[in-house]
């Protein structure tokens, strides 16, 4: 059990047509299975988010993207990550990335 961990993670936004930020500044705090924190996002804001983590498929909610809150899900493997992605156009996408603990 770790508390407050500093990442910078790099993503590649796949099937979408919108300009992103492609890195994300990352603080986290892992209490258990539950985490919660901060990160620069694709949107160029800050999001906060609070979630679960089942042995690497993260399960939760996020804030700072267009809608107040949104849900979240991202699988993550060693330092890879993947996550569904998309706009309010309809259009769907995946982000997938590299995150590293600094």
């Amino acid at each position: 059990m770790s508390c407050f961990s500093f990442f910078i993670a790099a993503s590649l936004h796949l099937g979408l047509e919108g300009d992103y930020n492609n890195l994300h500044p990352h603080a986290r705090c892992d209490l258990q299975s539950f985490m919660f924190g901060s990160y620069y996002n694709s949107e160029y804001r800050i999001s906060n988010y609070i979630g679960k983590d089942f042995n690497g498929l993260e399960i939760g909610l996020v804030t700072g993207y267009q809608y107040d809150v949104v849900p979240m899900i991202r699988y993550k493997k060693d330092f890879w990550f993947v996550a569904p992605a998309y706009e309010v156009t309809g259009n769907m996408g995946l982000t997938i990335g590299v995150e590293y603990q600094l």
